[in-house]
């Protein structure tokens, strides 16, 4: 699959929250991925086929999320494609909204938009172009600056969730499966504002319903992101891939109180 090309002049969906989730400035947002990603204890484990990590500003979940990032870079000559698939936080709308932007805008640079296979899932009854629900939004944003310092050169197919079924979800991942070129990120924050014991408790259930492919015990409330990580887990089932946990903390073990805490998981899937 061939990498996607600029043809000037260029739309871009500029950044949206640098300087409030993540450095504005590039040689400190490089510098702060680059002790996150640094501090990630990896294993021998080949690259995941995906990976679910959280969106919220680096200084509450950017470890967490380094710890799902960093397992990409043993691929980074290989990974061509990643497709991310995240929550709407500000728009609603039915089904899944594809961007019309040929490219996406952080600090460290433009990464290129899979126009193709843009324009190739919109035949899809689910997918359409809403780029008011890209306009605003973190939960993609956060994950690029991580991916451009781990990969380099590729390109993306940004995918938010409003109003959608797991189902829907699910059939678009398939769409998009590819080969060892295209991996997936989806992005979720766990439970939302519990104290710190229940939050754990809560978050440690849903780590290991991820890991058994389980979507249906992921029940509203347990994740922001339910909808994408459940159309996952349906694909992630099918292709005979295997969930793990490789890091679940949250707000209270990073830089918040614990008397109300979000909960942060990162998890890999990878080959049976």
């Amino acid at each position: 699959m061939a990498r996607a090309s600029f043809i000037q002049p260029v739309k871009v969906r500029p950044a949206a929250v640098a300087g409030r989730f993540y450095p504005a400035q590039a040689a400190e947002l490089r510098r702060v991925i680059e002790s996150f990603l640094g501090n990630v204890q990896l294993d021998n484990a080949a690259a995941p086929k995906a990976v679910i990590a959280p969106h919220a500003g680096y200084i509450y979940s950017g470890p967490i999320a380094a710890s799902a990032h960093a397992r990409f870079a043993s691929a980074r000559q290989v990974i061509q494609r990643i497709v991310l698939i995240g929550p709407s936080h500000y728009v609603s709308f039915e089904g899944l909204a594809v961007s019309s932007a040929q490219a996406f805008e952080t600090p460290l640079g433009l990464t290129p938009v899979d126009t193709e296979s843009v324009r190739r899932i919109c035949a899809l009854p689910q997918v359409r172009v809403v780029d008011q629900a890209h306009a605003r939004e973190h939960a993609l944003e956060v994950h690029l600056p991580f991916l451009q310092v781990v990969l380099g050169d590729f390109s993306i197919v940004p995918l938010m969730v409003s109003e959608a079924s797991e189902e829907a979800v699910a059939e678009v991942i398939e769409s998009l499966w590819g080969g060892p070129e295209t991996r997936f990120v989806i992005s979720s924050d766990l439970s939302h504002y519990h104290d710190y014991a229940a939050a754990r408790d809560m978050d440690l259930v849903t780590s290991r319903s991820v890991e058994q492919l389980r979507p249906e015990d992921i029940t509203e409330g347990r994740a922001c992101g339910r909808t994408a990580i459940c159309g996952l887990l349906q694909a992630a089932r099918k292709n005979g891939l295997r969930g793990r946990t490789v890091d679940l903390r949250n707000s209270g073990d990073t830089a918040g109180p614990r008397s109300e805490v979000v909960g942060y998981g990162a998890f890999v899937f990878e080959g049976a």
